[in-house]
């Protein structure tokens, strides 16, 4: 998948899950439900510890009420393709640059 499919569906499971504000009480009960695939869905589109790190946010965002208006998937992919790409110290960055 690459990065902009990754933005689409981030966009949308962000979408899904403000949804549940709309409904009162019911949106609560849906979160229960929402927010472990949630957390199933960011590891899977994203690997490694940061994916690991994420799927605990988004569950944590989910499952408290009132946190839904956060776009988690939306703030990983930028922090994945936008502000973790400009760090001149990163290892991989570092590794993978390659030589004049």
């Amino acid at each position: 998948m690459n990065k902009y499919e990754l933005l689409k569906k981030g966009i949308l499971l962000d979408i899904i899950g403000m949804t549940t504000l709309l409904v009162p009480f019911w949106g609560n009960i849906v979160d229960l439900v929402w927010a472990p695939y949630a957390a199933s869905q960011m590891n899977k589109m994203y690997h490694g510890t940061a994916g690991k790190i994420a799927a605990v946010i988004v569950f944590l965002e989910e499952i408290i009420p009132g946190l839904d208006v956060i776009p988690t998937f939306t703030l990983m992919w930028l922090y994945t393709f936008v502000w973790k790409q400009n760090r001149p110290d990163d290892p991989e960055t570092i590794v993978n640059k390659k030589s004049p």
